[in-house]
């Protein structure tokens, strides 16, 4: 069966490498750990009920395991690859669609094709700071100068 894990949102990375080492170890009945990148908060976990719960005693940043299986259809789409169709060059001018900086405008100084990701550096921070973001969650505000669209 496959059950829902409310996580600290932010840690789900860190809650799924302590749940995968400790199956691993323990040599728990648990098939697969996934987190979708646009869920967060959320873990999906498939396997034994009593073996679930014996991984998460004392790990940090759960919150809870939501007891009502999930079906495998309700959660496909998360698990689905998405090709991404935007199309970034450096300088472009770009607003970020989600995560923590959502709203924020930057400058991409950096695309990391193989990744599906750019770096880019906040236009309204104090200090440049650069922040890497998946491309899936930027839009091109305005294309920069050594953009050839």
């Amino acid at each position: 069966m496959i059950y829902t894990l409310r996580t600290t949102s932010g840690r789900e990375d860190i809650v799924m490498d302590m749940l995968n080492s400790r199956v691993k170890a323990e040599k728990l009945d648990v098939k697969a750990v996934i987190h979708p990148s646009e869920l967060k908060g959320y873990i999906f976990i498939e396997g034994a009920t009593a073996d679930i719960h014996k991984a998460l005693r004392g790990v940090m940043h759960t919150k809870g395991l939501i007891e009502k299986p999930v079906k495998i259809g309700d959660i496909q789409h998360f698990m689905e690859t998405k090709v991404s169709e935007i199309k970034v060059d450096v300088e472009d001018i770009v607003e970020i669609m989600g995560g923590p900086f959502k709203g924020e405008k930057g400058k991409i100084k950096r695309v990391d094709s193989n990744k599906n990701e750019v770096t880019i550096e906040l236009l309204e921070a104090s200090i440049p700071i650069p922040v890497t973001i998946a491309t899936e969650f930027i839009k091109v505000t305005k294309k920069g100068t050594t953009g050839a669209g």
